[in-house]
């Protein structure tokens, strides 16, 4: 007879998977949105294939434009409410963000502190957003702001959605700051633009990151200049993306969905945002199907290049 097998502790086993059970639950995977203008339209296709292939957060974490489309996100983290995103995406015009016309450069003039007051960005706020405070949001939300004054990083989780966002997304000299709790905050851009090192901060050991990309194919700087320093702050967030993601420890997984490239548009043109929003669709799609969750790398489309 062959030697009698040695018996499972069967109870140190149930330990041990309530252990893991535990230390799974506290492997939280947070959706992490950057700036880029109306480039933001793509982080809505990333969206779109991620909620459509079931893939969930257990919090969303927006910086300038990245905290907008965070928001409604984290109110409606289903592909019925990224549908209704990319309704408020499609009926945008350029004019309803920056309203820049000879009158708001007159006014600027006389003022000499901000271009326009951020009544359009209030107004889409006020009429789309489902909740008045952050902590109301159906997925925990955290919007990053900038103290205009120390240049530090602020976490916004809980209050007023609306003043949040409004300062994540106040772009120095275009937007007024907001003062909020003795603080006048500006747009997270300037400090953390894609807030990969926040949401560890802020427990996530899994990030799905969501760069808006920049125009790789433009075949000369964008008309105008407020035109051109978006575009400049564009390339800016990739290569602050870029560090903060190769400083992360090796414990952090993460995996970053490939901006659109090549790419033609500048984060001033508002023109485009339902391709764009189509193409990062198909794109994250097949960047999912091949395999993209799973791989802890920095996409090609990320790097510094451009398109001859």
């Amino acid at each position: 007879m062959g030697a009698e097998r040695p018996r499972r502790d069967m109870s140190l086993l149930g330990a041990r998977a309530e252990e893991q059970l535990v230390v799974d639950r506290m492997e939280k995977t947070a959706f992490v949105s950057a700036g880029g203008g109306s480039l933001g339209s793509i982080q809505v296709g990333m969206l779109r294939a991620l909620a459509a292939n079931g893939v969930t957060a257990d919090m969303v974490v927006g910086s300038s434009v990245g905290a907008i489309n965070a928001a409604y996100f984290a109110g409606a983290p289903t592909p019925e409410g990224v549908e209704r995103l990319a309704e408020i995406w499609l009926s945008l015009r350029r004019e309803d963000v920056f309203p820049f016309t000879w009158r708001t450069m007159v006014t600027f003039l006389l003022r000499r502190d901000f271009l326009v007051p951020a009544d359009g960005v209030r107004r889409l706020i006020d009429a789309y957003l489902p909740y008045r405070n952050l902590e109301d949001a159906e997925l925990p939300l955290h919007v990053v702001a900038t103290d205009l004054l120390s240049g530090e990083p602020v976490v916004l989780s809980k209050g007023s959605a609306a003043e949040a966002i409004l300062a994540s997304t106040a772009i120095p000299a275009a937007f007024p700051p907001v003062l909020l709790e003795r603080r006048y905050l500006a747009d997270g851009a300037i400090s953390s633009n894609t807030p990969v090192t926040v949401a560890v901060a802020l427990g996530a050991r899994r990030l799905v990151v969501l760069p808006t990309g920049y125009g790789c194919a433009l075949e000369g700087p964008p008309r105008g200049a407020f035109a051109t320093a978006l575009h400049a702050l564009t390339l800016l967030i990739a290569r602050q993306l870029l560090h903060e993601l190769n400083s992360l420890a090796p414990e952090i997984d993460f995996c970053v969905a490939p901006p659109l490239c090549p790419l033609r548009s500048s984060p001033y043109d508002f023109a485009m945002t339902g391709e764009l929003i189509e193409r990062a669709t198909q794109s994250t799609n097949a960047w999912i199907a091949g395999g993209g969750l799973r791989r802890r790398e920095i996409p090609h489309e990320l790097m510094t290049h451009k398109h001859v």
